[in-house]
């Protein structure tokens, strides 16, 4: 009996042990229900050509009022609630913060016989602008954004070198704004000149003297500026060492209330170049002699991008896609402006220019093939001299410096290769290595492929799709499909940090080439635009199909992200096809596409999307528009809406009123619908690390627990 009472207590110990080892290693699973507060709704009705349209959130669009700021912080409670619970939260937030702990250097560049770089050891969050005389030289410090403000809210936005090199202006934005304010510095002392320019979006400097021309908007109240729309801007000319009110205003379209004005300077300062545009694309040339009244026109419609690269005297350098989808190079004798006096130097060929250089007295073009960067080394007649052979299927940066210097630096990178910077030498034609990564990756370990997927109307869609060499193709594997498709805007293969946690717990990171963007050509945009917005979510399911159809993933595993344009397209196709996905991540997306152009910049995006003010384009923008498609018959994906409180470049009213609507819906769906409000932040340009490193954390921590996945 006492032997039988042994064995039994030992069976039920085992048991015991074997079945808390089981609990243990059982997968974790998104049970916490999520109870959702009931949002006010408002007696709001549009009528857009007889069709009826409420808007019950449209107090959200009053994103300072005290109760929109109670929701927002509402929302971050539930939303943070939910994200509490999740077990391995803590250890995923110190593998990320160790992974981003490393030392990183930008690609050097020169000015005026000078090198900089930026330079961050891992801690900080903003990089420091240095300064050295030679490439081997101790660098001093010139700009330590990290100083001005301790949560690092306060950034630096771009630099502007004075040509006879006595000044460095740079832009200043607080909480990610758009809205930025100029300073400037001595170059020689270091010290910061008593200039404080304000009311300035989107614009640079342009140097002429002791001075630079520059857009400026007109002045908004403090109240609504980062969500009243703007008016275009007026060019002015601000010289070093006066006050703003005392700038002289040079150009103003007083005939054309749509069009902005953008101005720059020659190399040389003796011409001025003046462009004007209505939207995101397609824009006007003009250009003068510094003393001339007149501007030449050198193209005077809005329906082909067109800019100049550099002159030589009164001959012009220009790259357009007039007639050319894939872009092509000219020279243009402005004292002969006529079209039929143009001389091709680089003609359009099968592949679409993506950028070009004039350095080491050469044309340094980088061509897209197949997504993938090709470098073409010209003479300034349209010899080719060389091509600058890249390590694989990647992209490449860089390519700056002044015209006659005999030397450049250039970066490469791929999905699955981090970042290693070039020094190239004119005078022999041959890359050396300058720099290599010391982020804490092993590339060896994984593999990227560019493959192909066919959309639905037969057309070819690129996918790059990144993994481990060893993966098994047992649809299991977590996988974060991305896109864009919109703009013009070319996503090219490089290396993402943020894709190591995905990549070292078996995933596949997957990158998909949709119509709208700019891979293939202006062709390639057109047909993501407009009325043919749709083949954009065409191309993007074909993708997540083919990697479900090809063993990749499955529809538990899949999970879609997106930001702006393409947070639009994560919105639009988990409501068209929300059985393909578990997780979505819609970031600062344009979400409501019948009132986007009420808001700051949003009317310029009205030649991409077309306007609600147009009974033809309202009808395609209601089919597609992620707010009023939410339907409740659909069981959606695990969603996390993500944006700022200061983004007034898709203004967070598009995120509000769009959780809001999805929760009203569907406050039963099975998995979580929530928003992540980031305080202090904006589009995404200048997040310090600290925020990067918390966003990142509760974003693979809601895809891992929602895919019932344990990471590390």
């Amino acid at each position: 009996m006492e032997v039988n009472k042994f064995y039994n207590t030992l069976a039920l110990g085992i048991f015991g042990f074997l079945l808390i080892l089981f609990l243990f290693m059982e997968k974790p699973t998104s049970t916490y229900r999520v109870k959702y507060f009931k949002t006010k709704e408002v007696d709001v009705l549009d009528d857009y050509f007889g069709t009826k349209i409420k808007d019950p959130f449209r107090w959200l669009e009053d994103d300072h009022t005290k109760e929109t700021k109670n929701w927002v912080y509402k929302q971050n409670q539930v939303t943070s609630q939910y994200l509490s619970k999740i077990p391995f939260r803590t250890k995923l937030k110190n593998k990320i913060k160790t992974m981003l702990d490393y030392t990183r250097t930008s690609t050097p560049f020169k000015k005026n016989n000078m090198y900089y770089y930026y330079y961050n050891d891992g801690k900080q969050n903003h990089s420091t602008l240095y300064q050295s005389s030679c490439l081997n030289c101790e660098g001093i410090e010139i700009i330590n954004p990290n100083k001005w403000s301790a949560d690092g809210t306060i950034s630096m936005r771009g630099t502007h070198f004075s040509n006879n090199g006595k000044y460095l202006g740079f832009g200043k934005s607080s909480s990610g704004s758009d809205w930025k304010e100029f300073l400037i510095m001595n170059l020689n002392t270091k010290e910061i000149i008593d200039d404080n320019l304000k009311w300035i979006k989107f614009s640079g400097m342009s140097w002429s003297g002791n001075g630079f021309y520059y857009s400026r908007y007109s002045e908004v109240d403090e109240k609504n500026k980062l969500s009243s729309k703007n008016d275009p801007p007026k060019i002015y000319y601000h010289a070093v060492n006066t006050s703003q009110d005392q700038d002289i205003l040079i150009y103003e379209n007083i005939t054309d209330s749509l069009a902005s004005p953008y101005i720059g300077v020659t190399d040389d300062e003796d011409y001025l170049i003046l462009y004007e545009s209505k939207g995101t694309h397609g824009n006007t040339l003009s250009i003068k002699r510094v003393e001339d009244k007149k501007f030449t026109m050198i193209n005077n419609n809005f329906d082909s991008d067109i800019s100049v690269l550099h002159n030589l005297g009164n001959k012009f350098f220009i790259i357009t896609n007039e007639n050319a989808s894939n872009k092509k190079v000219l020279l243009v004798d402005i004292d002969r402006p006529d079209i039929r006096n143009w001389k091709t130097i680089i003609p359009e060929s099968d592949h679409v220019i993506q950028s070009v250089s004039f350095v080491g007295k050469s044309i340094v073009v980088k061509y897209l093939i197949d997504v993938a960067a090709e470098i073409h080394v010209y003479s300034y007649n349209g010899d080719k001299i060389d091509n600058i052979k890249l390590p694989g299927l990647g992209s490449a940066w860089g390519f700056t410096g002044d015209p006659n210097d005999m030397e450049t630096f250039y970066s490469y990178s791929s999905y699955n290769m981090p970042s290693t910077i070039y020094r190239y030498d004119f005078t022999i034609n041959k890359s050396f290595i300058y720099k290599k990564s010391n982020i804490h990756f092993d590339s060896s370990k994984y593999i990227t492929k560019r493959e192909f997927c066919i959309s639905k109307d037969g057309s070819k869609i690129p996918i790059f799709i990144t993994h481990q060499k060893n993966l098994n193709l047992n649809a299991e594997n977590p996988t974060l499909l991305g896109a864009y498709g919109g703009f013009n805007i070319s996503i090219t293969p490089g290396f993402s940090s943020n894709s190591i946690v995905l990549l070292e717990n078996g995933g596949v990171y997957a990158r998909a080439c949709l119509r709208g963007g700019g891979e293939y050509g202006e062709k390639w945009h057109r047909d993501g635009m407009l009325d043919k917005k749709q083949n954009v979510f065409d191309d993007f399911i074909a993708a997540s199909e083919y990697l479900i159809n090809q063993g990749y993933t499955s529809p538990n595993y899949l999970a879609i992200q997106g930001g702006s344009n393409g947070g639009l397209l994560v919105g639009a196709v988990v409501n068209q096809r929300p059985d393909l996905y578990k997780v979505a991540f819609p970031a600062v997306g344009v979400l409501d596409m019948l009132r986007y152009h009420k808001f700051t910049i949003g009317w310029a995006w009205a030649v991409e999307y077309g306007s609600s003010e147009y009974q033809d384009q309202f009808e395609t923008l209601l089919a597609y528009s992620p707010l009023h498609n939410i339907n409740p018959y659909n069981q959606y994906p695990a969603i996390m809406v993500t944006t700022g409180d200061h983004d007034d470049r898709v203004v967070p009213a598009h995120s509000f009123k769009y959780i809001a609507q999805l929760q009203k819906i569907k406050k039963k769906n099975k998995l979580p619908l929530l928003i992540r409000v980031e305080t202090n932040a904006g589009h995404g340009a200048g997040k310090p690390i600290s925020k990067i490193i918390q966003e990142r954390t509760d974003m693979w921590s809601f895809l891992f627990y929602n895919m019932g996945i344990n990471p590390y």
